[in-house]
């Protein structure tokens, strides 16, 4: 993406960090020609989740959120579990380093007004390397996600976070009123987008991990006498 500003007049002696539609140009190539600087925004891909990307996206996870993540109702969803089938998500900079993270999980939000689990996703955690945060990773990420869950098929994608934030890809707390995290959490930042329309009508009751479990580890074959 590139975008063109009005660079600071000569002479000022100021240095700006603005941010301009989701671009952090601190973070960004700035290019001068004449009186246009010109802010090039970092590369980036998104692509599936790879066994190598998992101890830097554990790092990446601790660095931007903190350790205390492992403590929060959502990761009681987590714990043990893997990823929906084909929906962890990495965005990988130019030289391959892992910039961004997202996964959704298997989960039943609840029962159905005739008492039958109510099949949905719970995304998170959603996290970018800090130092590249304002590049459009996060809402790259959001989209991409929320497209391919679209396609293959599922109904609806719960998650608990800021409402200012994830309301731009809408998500909005009309259908979780009567759901409930396994754990603390606020009300107001426990959200749903539907994928299917009234996949969420009558859900009710504490959300469950629903998800594939992680497989144990095969124990070594003992040796022979």
């Amino acid at each position: 993406m590139i975008l063109s500003i009005r660079s600071v007049p000569q002479g000022t002696g100021r240095v700006c960090c603005c941010r301009l539609a989701g671009i952090d140009v601190m973070n960004a190539t700035l290019e001068i020609q004449e009186n246009i600087a010109t802010v090039v925004a970092p590369a980036f891909t998104i692509a599936g989740e790879a066994l190598e990307h998992v101890l830097a996206r554990e790092a990446l996870l601790d660095r931007a959120m903190g350790e205390g993540r492992r403590r929060k109702s959502s990761e009681k969803l987590r714990r043990g579990r893997l990823p929906a089938e084909g929906l962890a998500f990495a965005a990988l900079g130019e030289d391959g380093a892992l910039a961004g993270t997202v996964r959704l999980w298997d989960v039943h939000a609840g029962l159905d007004a005739f008492g039958f689990p109510v099949s949905a996703l719970l995304l998170g955690p959603l996290a970018v390397e800090p130092s590249a945060a304002g590049c459009g990773i996060g809402s790259a990420l959001m989209r991409h996600a929320i497209d391919e869950a679209r396609r293959l098929g599922h109904g609806a994608i719960l998650l608990v976070g800021d409402p200012e934030y994830y309301g731009r890809f809408g998500f909005t707390a009309e259908k979780t009123g009567e759901l409930a995290m396994p754990g603390p959490y606020e009300k107001r930042r426990f959200l749903a987008l539907e994928l299917k329309p009234g996949h969420l009508d009558g859900a009710h009751g504490i959300l469950r991990a629903s998800g594939r479990k992680v497989p144990r580890a095969e124990a070594p074959a003992r040796r022979s006498a």
